[in-house]
């Protein structure tokens, strides 16, 4: 645990708590969009119906309904083929990722993330402590001939990544880096985390197959309710093969014996009375115009040095600011000015990303947007000609 971090997102969120802060730092979904009516009528039901064995202890994989519904739509979106007896219900996709760093890590295993990588996980993977590597990415996903060698001679124990709409970049994986991908790992021994939190907010281009339709042994598929539902529910699951699953099991056992009765049985219920397409159609517009508006104050607003991805889906564009600047600088400034976002080198396994920094579009409406871009432009204009004044030295 000494060795450890602390998440510095948590801890910006203590920052962020001041009401007048328009913040761009966290990875929330928008509140005003949560199905709250929706999700009280069903937790209603639920108590009505079937009060007691909805209170009650259940079965560590989890509600065979809930269960058979992930199924359902993985064959719905992707044709795909999965075992309802192959999901494992968890208590947030988070618990999936401390689940199979207990079942297949020991100390000092090779863990390969994505360069810029979730912080969460980087998390995750370090209490188990990890012996990290990276993989750079661009715009189509991991770079080709850095995964190629990042694999090579059987590979790193885990290889984590998050390929449509990574967090914190906004990257999606091209189609031909998940056949690359999946070629790679069908010749190593790694064992391939594929979270996918935000796949079905996709606002831009077309759906993407998971890797795991293409290399489904030794893979194991993370999902979750909580950009589709309520963040917190607490329900993710984890789509593993018959060789690891009973571990996990046993491993979510010793953890907290199942994920909640009542809230899964809630969602099941909400699940079944409402249009679920519809509602993610409601989401899906709303952060389209949100991201929309943001990368057209940055291509208005911002210095022209400036660079930022153009995410197709999810909730995360990424800023790369000029060799030499400081995003430690730009967000000092910027809290002064009432405006907050993470900077980028805590997504970084190696010390990198200082001039990098992460903004989330999901959880402010348009008028925030608008105001807190302009707020930022103003600090990355001041914090850029005070790094001139210093010859290209951050101050």
């Amino acid at each position: 645990m000494a060795n450890v971090r602390r998440s510095f997102i948590r801890e910006i969120l203590k920052v962020t708590g001041d009401p007048s802060i328009i913040s761009f730092a966290g990875g929330l979904p928008h509140p005003g969009l949560f199905p709250t009516r929706a999700l009280a009528e069903a937790a209603r039901a639920v108590i009505a119906d079937s009060g007691s064995a909805s209170l009650q202890y259940s079965t560590t994989e989890g509600d065979p309904a809930l269960r058979e519904w992930i199924a359902g739509r993985y064959a719905t979106r992707f044709g795909l083929e999965v075992d309802p007896d192959a999901i494992l219900v968890t208590t947030g996709s988070q618990q999936a990722l401390d689940l199979a760093s207990k079942v297949l890590l020991d100390p000092g295993d090779p863990v390969l993330v994505e360069r810029p990588g979730y912080i969460g996980a980087i998390q995750a993977f370090s209490l188990y402590q990890a012996a990290f590597s990276s993989v750079a990415l661009d715009d189509a996903g991991p770079d080709p001939a850095g995964l190629e060698a990042a694999l090579a001679h059987g590979g790193p124990r885990l290889f984590y990544a998050v390929p449509n709409f990574q967090n914190p970049s906004g990257v999606t994986w091209s189609g031909e880096r998940r056949l690359l991908a999946a070629r790679l790992l069908a010749d190593s021994r790694t064992v391939f985390i594929e979270d996918d939190p935000y796949g079905e907010l996709r606002f831009l281009g077309e759906p993407q197959p998971p890797v795991y339709a293409l290399r489904p042994e030794g893979t194991l598929l993370l999902g979750s309710f909580s950009k589709i539902a309520s963040p917190g529910m607490r329900v993710g699951w984890m789509v593993a093969d018959p060789e690891v699953r009973p571990k996990l099991v046993t491993a979510k056992q010793a953890s907290d014996l199942h994920t909640s009765t009542l809230t899964q049985r809630i969602l099941v219920r909400f699940l079944a009375d409402n249009d679920l397409d519809a509602h993610i159609a409601v989401i899906r517009a709303a952060y389209g115009r949100q991201r929309d508006l943001m990368v057209a104050r940055i291509q208005e607003l911002f210095p022209p040095e400036v660079r930022c991805t153009r995410p197709e889906g999810g909730m995360f564009l990424w800023i790369t600011l000029p060799e030499g600047v400081s995003a430690f600088d730009v967000f000092d400034a910027a809290i002064g000015e009432k405006v907050a976002f993470v900077p980028g080198g805590p997504f970084f396994t190696d010390g990198g990303g200082q001039n990098t920094m992460r903004l989330n579009f999901s959880n402010s409406d348009e008028e925030r947007i608008d105001t807190g871009m302009r707020r930022l432009a103003r600090c990355l204009e001041k914090v850029l000609a005070g790094t001139a004044r210093t010859g290209g030295v951050a101050a």
